[in-house]
């Protein structure tokens, strides 16, 4: 048998054999807490499954990634473990009509993030398990069928130490024997079952509404309940349950939801019924801007449309995960918007969320929406910008073609249709037909089963006096699809520019005359995809590119000045604008930004800009103008604003000058101040990066801030300043801690990852470029695939931008072609995004 991954057609094979009528799950936890020799610390699992044969055959298996199984039996029949058990599945053989399955087995706690993960805060000692299974990690905890379409209730009962608590899907309560009991749960994938189990700091609430009573959890490791603003969580979830109440007309189905924040976390959240996990990073502990909570709120937003999307109906396999994570996706969008504070949600989506697509959308490893997944590593690595953003982008482009209305009744029909199911495609399409009138056949053909992202660009002419005579919107790509769009033409006066004109349409094939717009007067500026309808990549004609380069600070609709700010980038990115261009628009406009989400994208994208594709000849001159732009503005910055904190944040990334790093020095000192900056421990650590960085902080300087903030958090801004310091020495223990080493966990594999790779120490991690394709197949094979990609994404040598690093890759894919499709994927995307950086500074030497 294959060793840890599962086709689809093993899959679809199983499911046509066997139906599954039940688990229960025993698991006895207390070997978490305590004095451990073993090198792998374990715990007891026993599992009982109840299946029926409904299918031709005799022989299936179950899924179990485990040390080791004390004993197996089927229908009564003890299996020798030796013999079935392979280290990833049990075979089954003899079935009959109604089973019954027992596996008692020893299963390891994680350090990776996948299956059941063990954490020793080091502030206090006390240990934290939560659990993460998607997309196929629940048989790391307990035996099962690990596929979506393989629904079935849940019976879990946990031993646990006396002083913890534990939680699961259902609602619970430890008994007098010390053991917790969980309230069977509804048919619900293995994916999506959890525990969590712990001394965890614990808050509750209630939503009423009617009839309808939900309990409501929150909870946090204890050294962060200083910090843990639980009644902002419980707000937006009430506003969440208002909107979905609402909008689906169908109650939530999952009793009590409880939502965990835990340590060393893989995702933002995931969306288990009852109880949602999400990174303890949501929990702030110094100061933060606004787009920070309103980043939190839209994973709580997101998770919470998952209970329909995802928990309610799933899909039948990972080749439809757009079912639930593209509605998740753009739910949380849309009910930002609509149910809570943040109602300029939006345009946060249209600036941040939708780079994530249009750069994934452009790799050679992009896909459908709709997506061939032939495996389980597969499923992993599309949970990827095409699946979440681009499918929630083109959502709202279905929303503007067909419709609000028949929209959200068509999602109704499909929650009561195909409740506690699984669905395709086609489930869904079927009822947004009949919502909508529309051929959503044709639709879906366009927008779903086929990839890549259009550009749509004005054509405009005009009459001797300033006048439109037509314009035309202009469509190129492979794909040419309809398009719901608004094109708006703006006209600066009074030193702002604003929309006097807008008329929307449908743009099909490579060019459409927008007929309404004849005879309007000359705009300064015409956008196509105003309003961001529809999910493309915009282009300017001349007029309005002069405009933008002059005015873009003057645009006086946040959401218009957002899709400005990501034309120019992608303009930036593909080659056609130098990279110098951006950071001058950047300096001279980023300063009047409004919208903080805005601003911290333009930042990031800024530092793209300098460290990637500007032309090496200019790239410390650049470096140079960021940092005396991120200071002039941080001066100029209202005392105590979150643009303040921003541009604070601007400048510790791009400080390089002595006199840059004085002044960090002197903020964290104290001997340096600037009105109205509150340099909390977060600060702290962002100050104290580029000092590592460039020399200026050595060990024990970074230890010393440890000693001020010995907590998780602390710890992995420590391991990854170490990293970070300018030496050769420094750079060999960082690579050996990672690649010649497991004992460091997922979250500080990922600090390490993180220091070890500074864009100024070029120079330094050279030599690791050959290392890099030395050993990469070794550590997909050795390493789970999380760690695998983190190393595999976060180690490629991509600061060493040079046509010869080019050529390494092209040698190692060339030579390596019966590697994992999995790991030549993430080594095909690193390549693309080289071979675009060397693209970009071609465009950019031109201005040498």
């Amino acid at each position: 048998m294959p060793g840890e991954n599962l086709s689809r057609d093993e899959a679809h094979e199983r499911a046509a054999l066997l139906s599954v009528d039940g688990y229960e799950v025993a698991l006895d936890l207390r070997s978490a807490v305590g004095e451990s020799t073993e090198a792998v610390r374990t715990f007891r699992s026993v599992t009982t499954i109840r299946f029926r044969r409904t299918g031709e055959g005799d022989t299936t298996f179950a899924d179990l990634l485990a040390p080791s199984v004390t004993s197996v039996t089927l229908n009564g029949r003890e299996l020798d473990p030796a013999v079935v058990f392979d280290g990833s599945r049990i075979t089954l053989d003899g079935l009959a009509d109604e089973n019954v399955l027992v596996v008692d087995a020893q299963c390891a706690y994680s350090r990776t993030g996948e299956g059941l993960h063990r954490f020793v805060d080091p502030e206090d000692g006390e240990v934290y398990l939560y659990t993460q299974y998607e997309p196929a990690d629940a048989r790391r905890v307990y035996a099962n069928f690990e596929q979506p379409d393989l629904k079935a209730p849940y019976r879990f009962e946990v031993t646990a130490p006396e002083e913890w608590t534990v939680w699961s899907n259902g609602a619970g309560e430890r008994g007098a024997d010390g053991v917790w009991r969980f309230a069977e749960t509804a048919p619900i994938s293995t994916y999506i079952t959890c525990v969590v189990a712990g001394p965890y700091h614990y808050v509750t609430d209630t939503y009423r509404r009617g009839d309808i009573e939900i309990p409501l959890g929150a909870m946090c490791r204890k050294g962060l309940a200083k910090h843990f603003d639980a009644d902002d969580v419980f707000l937006i979830t009430k506003q969440g349950f208002d909107f979905f109440h609402d909008n689906f007309d169908y109650p939530y189905p999952f009793g009590k939801y409880d939502q965990a924040f835990v340590p060393e976390y893989n995702l933002g959240a995931m969306e288990n019924p009852g109880m949602v996990t999400f990174t303890e990073e949501y929990i702030y502990r110094g100061k933060v801007t606004r787009a920070a909570y309103e980043r939190r709120a839209n994973t709580i937003l997101h998770e919470m449309a998952h209970m329909w999307f995802g928990d309610l109906v799933t899909m039948v396999w990972w080749d439809d995960l757009w079912l639930k994570e593209s509605f998740a996706d753009f739910m949380g969008s849309f009910s930002l918007a609509e149910a809570t504070r943040f109602t300029d949600s939006w345009v946060t989506f249209a600036n941040n969320r939708k780079a994530w697509a249009y750069r994934a959308d452009q790799l050679p490893s992009t896909h459908p929406i709709t997506a061939d997944i032939r495996d389980l590593e597969d499923a992993k690595l599309n949970f990827d910008g095409i699946t979440y953003a681009k499918g929630a982008s083109v959502l709202k482009q279905l929303v503007a073609y067909a419709g609000r209305d028949a929209f959200l009744e068509g999602a109704r029909r499909y929650f009561k249709r195909h409740a506690y199911g699984n669905t395709r495609l086609n489930d869904l399409l079927s009822v947004l037909e009949e919502t909508s009138g529309r051929d959503m056949k044709a639709w879906s053909k366009s927008w779903l089963q086929t990839s890549g992202v259009n550009v749509l660009a004005p054509e405009v002419t005009y009459d001797a006096e300033g006048r439109v005579t037509e314009l035309a919107v202009l469509q190129d790509g492979a794909e040419l699809r309809p398009h719901r769009v608004a094109v708006g033409l703006y006209r600066l006066t009074d030193g702002a520019l604003a929309r006097y004109a807008r008329v929307e349409t449908d743009v099909a094939g490579p060019r459409t005359v927008v007929a309404d717009l004849a005879g309007s007067e000359r705009p300064d500026l015409i956008l196509v995809n105003d309003d961001d309808l529809t999910y493309c990549k915009v282009r300017f004609d001349e007029r309005s590119l002069d405009t933008l380069r002059a005015h873009l600070g003057d645009i006086t609709d946040p959401l218009a000045r957002a899709l400005c700010w990501s034309a120019l980038w992608n303009l930036t990115r593909d080659g056609l604008m130098p990279a110098r261009d951006f950071v001058a628009a950047v300096l001279a406009f980023a300063g009047r930004e409004t919208d903080i989400g805005v601003l911290q994208m333009v930042h990031a994208w800024a530092r793209t800009a300098v460290t990637h594709y500007a032309s090496p000849a200019w790239r410390a001159e650049g470096a140079r103008q960021l940092a005396e732009g991120g200071l002039r503005e941080l001066r100029l910055a209202e005392p105590g604003s979150e643009h303040q904190l921003t541009w604070a944040r601007f400048l510790a990334a791009t400080a390089s000058s002595d006199a840059d790093l004085q002044l960090l020095e002197g903020l964290l000192a104290g001997t340096a101040r600037i009105d109205g900056l509150d340099v909390d421990q977060e600060l702290r650590w962002a100050l104290l990066s580029p000092l590592a960085e460039h020399g200026r902080a050595d060990e024990a300087r970074i230890d010393e801030e440890l000693a001020r903030d010995d907590t998780a958090s602390g710890k992995r801004h420590q391991v990854r300043l170490l990293a970070a310091r300018p030496s050769a020495a420094v750079k060999a223990q960082a690579w050996a801690q990672v690649v010649e080493s497991d004992a460091l966990s997922n979250a500080l594999v990922g600090a390490v990852i993180a220091g070890f790779a500074q864009p100024s120490q070029r120079e330094l991690t050279a030599p690791y470029a050959e290392r890099y394709f030395a050993v990469i197949e070794r550590i997909w094979a050795e390493r789970s695939i999380q760690i695998g990609m983190d190393v595999v994404r976060g180690l490629f040598p991509a600061h060493q931008d040079r046509p010869e690093t080019l050529a390494a890759t092209d040698a190692w894919l060339a030579g390596h072609p019966d590697a994992a499709p999995a790991l030549r994927r993430l080594v095909l995307e690193s390549r693309d995004d080289l071979a675009r950086a060397l693209r970009a500074q071609e465009c950019d030497a031109l201005e040498d």
